[in-house]
């Protein structure tokens, strides 16, 4: 590199080099070396034109964590931690991660130590909750000299990906009870006429992605214990908790869904979520530990020491867990009552004001959890030139993520928007937010003619019903 190119100081003149004059490798590694300060704004400039983290309100994944949060973080960017013999401390805190989460929760184990494990976001976590579901069933039909080649799972249409993958992979049927406008979360009566002797568990939602409401667990535990004894079943439940895992403790924590209810056996939620800590981080926790099979555990011996692990992956970062242990020391459960307290308030704040809106409708009259979700309201949606999509598009240009989808399956015709209320929302923002909104919906009701997303709309509504012969 030329001397004209290098500043003074010995840094790199970084928009005076050649490589910001050339398109970014997308292909294969570079031949020659590229000064780190040039690396860096190259892969940063690629991140610059994206929506910033705190308008993205489509995300749940926590976006904001304080200083000394992210300098922890930064501090153990290097930290594995499954390697247990260099890093101990690493271990002890997981583990108290996993006790305060389980009592949390109200877990009836005794001893010093829960039993639980960590995954890699809610998703892991959830995996693992089947998995311990699965085997268990297997094992009982195994014991009774009953055959173990046929497992299915129950819940209800709105479930979140994971769980087509898990069912996938496993090769469990996955049988799903539609959520209708008549009943918006599981339908319990349903749930159970789903299940018979093959059902490794029923599996409700605390804060469904797609609504943000909650499934009654309570209800669907009461349900069971009937259907259990009256059968001779033996059907678990396993709650997942991604959202509401961490919400309801805090704002609803007389409710009952969590350990104190018989049938909940296991329970998985997302740290890096309403944990609030960045991604990625999830937390799985067993009544106790004889729910947890032990074909789960896989120990090796060459990190210096035998080492046992519960988990779909081995290696993994440390910087979640000392930040989830940060976070609960720092703030609490004053601190975090406060930050899901705000949310919920904004959350609230905004569902009232886009319900006084002429054009939407809200889906749920009352709030669960800081998260909601409207559609068009159908009178208005009929001389509409445009759909939620086109909001979607317009508050974009402003900066903000609000998505705009389709509901599952048999309600999958209504379009709806959501926003998700997390720690770095303010009301200031919440109002400009609003207002955006409102200044976006004045402009697509000048439209003089459809646009294509309506166009869309208009000619699916017009083959519905429609047969189609050869």
């Amino acid at each position: 590199m030329s001397k004209r190119n290098i500043n003074e100081d010995g840094t790199t003149v970084i928009f005076g080099s050649k490589e910001m004059r050339e398109p970014a490798p997308s292909e294969f590694i570079p031949q020659h070396k590229t000064p780190a300060q040039i690396a860096y704004q190259i892969v940063k400039d690629e991140t610059f034109p994206q929506t910033q983290p705190r308008l993205n309100l489509a995300t749940f994944v926590t976006t904001y964590m304080d200083d000394y949060g992210t300098r922890l973080m930064n501090e153990a960017v290097g930290i594995n931690y499954i390697d247990e013999t260099e890093y101990p401390r690493v271990a002890v805190m997981c583990g108290r991660c996993i006790n305060m989460v389980a009592n949390m929760w109200n877990t009836p184990e005794p001893g010093e130590w829960k039993t639980g494990a960590v995954g890699i976001g809610s998703s892991e976590a959830c995996m693992l909750g089947g998995v311990a579901a699965w085997l268990r069933w297997r094992d009982r039909r195994k014991a009774a000299g009953k055959p173990f080649d046929k497992p299915n799972l129950v819940m209800s249409t709105a479930y979140q990906v994971v769980w087509e993958k898990f069912c996938q992979l496993w090769q469990i049927e996955m049988r799903t009870v539609p959520i209708t406008h008549k009943h918006p979360t599981l339908n319990i009566e349903e749930a159970l006429n789903m299940c018979d002797e093959n059902t490794i568990c029923i599996v409700p939602i605390a804060g469904v992605t797609w609504t943000g409401m909650n499934d009654d667990i309570e209800g669907l535990n009461d349900a069971l214990e009937e259907y259990n004894s009256r059968t001779g079943y033996d059907i678990p439940i396993h709650v997942d908790a991604a959202s509401g895992g961490f919400i309801l403790p805090f704002l609803n924590p007389e409710k009952k869904w969590d350990f104190r209810l018989k049938w909940v056996l296991s329970i998985s939620t997302s740290g890096h979520k309403y944990g609030l800590v960045y991604p990625g981080l999830g937390w799985v926790i067993w009544r106790d530990k004889s729910y947890l099979p032990g074909d789960m555990s896989f120990s090796v011996n060459y990190l210096g020491a035998s080492i046992t692990q519960v988990g779909l992956n081995f290696s993994r970062p440390a910087a979640q867990i000392l930040a989830q242990y940060y976070n609960f020391i720092h703030l609490g459960m004053d601190g975090y009552r406060e930050i899901h307290s705000n949310s919920m308030t904004i959350a609230k704040h905004c569902h009232e004001a886009i319900g006084k809106m002429k054009c939407f409708r809200n889906y749920s009259a009352e709030l669960e959890n800081p998260l909601f979700i409207w559609h068009l309201d159908p009178e208005y949606e009929k001389t509409a030139n445009w759909t939620l999509f086109d909001l979607q598009d317009k508050l974009m240009q402003q900066g903000w993520m609000v998505p705009a989808y389709t509901m599952p399956k048999d309600i999958e015709e209504m379009v709806v928007m959501r926003i998700v209320v997390r720690q770095g929302m303010s009301r200031d923002m919440a109002d400009m937010l609003l207002g955006d909104i409102a200044d976006s919906v004045a402009e697509l009701e000048k439209l003089e003619y459809p646009t294509p997303t309506r166009i869309a709309a208009q000619k699916a509504e017009k083959c519905k019903g429609k047969v189609f012969t050869h």
